[in-house]
């Protein structure tokens, strides 16, 4: 479901190696405990209104939360629990490649997720979604979410994590690998969905993938 920051000294955790600041714009300033608190708590509540978008437009998204969506609808376990275990074997890379303070980030963040997710609907529920909507304004939303994440050196687990990494070690721009990865699982649930939603949801997918390829370039930002 959907997002490196470089430092000379460090792991990375946002979406394109990212330069240090120029010196007429002196150092980075690095982000507090409440910046990173108030950015992880929104980046999940954003992603979270995103997947109750989906599900009630009938979208699948990407990553585990795609594999989480797919095993919800099959089985009926709650959505949140199912997206939280699939990510637990994540971390473990994510501690050895990425650092304890991703890792740890990270598993707040996919937490949080998780029960946003189950009782979103308990406040928000929307009669009619038209699903060409959800698939653009969701991607669009997921993707702020993630950026916001992402800029706050955290994740949504998952093959974000991988895509990072790669980003980080292979210089590989991360926005390419969640595109592929994210239209792929959404692909593999022709199976289980009918093909236009299977349709909307690859438009989502690409939607966020490309507003996340667009918004993280090189020097751009210089917190951490």
């Amino acid at each position: 479901m959907s997002s490196p920051l470089s430092r000379p000294d460090g792991p990375t955790a946002l979406p394109g190696p990212v330069a240090a600041a120029p010196a007429s714009l002196g150092p980075a300033l690095r982000h507090g405990r409440f910046e990173d608190a108030q950015a992880l708590f929104t980046g999940s509540l954003f992603v979270s209104i995103t997947l109750g978008l989906f599900a009630q437009a009938g979208l699948l998204t990407d990553s585990t939360a795609g594999l989480a969506f797919l095993l919800h609808y099959a089985t009926g376990l709650p959505f949140g629990a199912i997206f939280f275990a699939i990510n637990l074997p994540f971390y473990w890379f994510a501690w050895t490649r990425m650092g304890p303070e991703f890792t740890i980030k990270t598993f707040v963040s996919v937490a949080m997720l998780a029960l946003l997710v189950d009782i979103g609907p308990r406040f928000i529920h929307i009669d009619y979604l038209n699903p060409l909507y959800a698939a653009i304004a969701g991607g669009l939303l997921m993707g702020t979410g993630c950026l916001f994440l992402a800029r706050h050196r955290s994740s949504l687990g998952g093959a974000t994590i991988v895509s990072l990494y790669l980003q980080d070690r292979y210089g590989i721009r991360a926005g390419k690998v969640q595109m592929v990865i994210d239209c792929t699982v959404v692909l593999l649930a022709l199976w289980v969905v009918p093909f236009e939603r299977v349709a909307y949801s690859v438009l989502a997918a690409v939607v966020m993938s490309v507003f996340l390829w667009i918004s993280h370039r090189p020097g751009r930002y210089a917190g951490n």
